[in-house]
């Protein structure tokens, strides 16, 4: 079994930072590419960031410049560095992971953690 455990949420005024952290544990041979997203309620799941097994990264338009996806593979962790944060940037924010078990190979999710941006 994989979980995918984040943190880093809360409340922070407009202009601020916040750092999410997803921790895969379990039986894992590799992570391939993580990606975060997010979701407010009753509207669609939105891409945040995406880093590959490589590094290479990928940025939603409204995130760039403000945003940064980072991975320490040695600790089977994904970060996404938020600065500049917006109270439009208010939902729960999502990781997910692309992960090969000694079973199987799919993408697996976190339980999602609430960022809030408000004075």
């Amino acid at each position: 079994q994989v979980q995918l455990v984040e943190s880093g949420g809360g409340l922070v005024q407009p202009g601020g930072s916040l750092r999410l952290s997803c921790a895969a544990s379990g039986t894992i041979v590799a992570i391939y590419d993580w990606t975060w997203y997010r979701q407010a309620p009753g509207k669609q799941r939105e891409l945040v960031a995406t880093i590959t097994s490589g590094g290479s990264t990928n940025y939603a338009d409204s995130m760039k410049g403000r945003f940064t996806i980072s991975r320490d593979n040695a600790k089977n962790t994904v970060y996404l560095q938020m600065n500049s944060l917006k109270p439009e940037d208010t939902t729960v924010y999502y990781c997910s992971g692309d992960i090969n078990t000694n079973l199987e190979f799919r993408r697996y999710w976190g339980q999602g953690t609430q960022v809030t941006v408000s004075s």
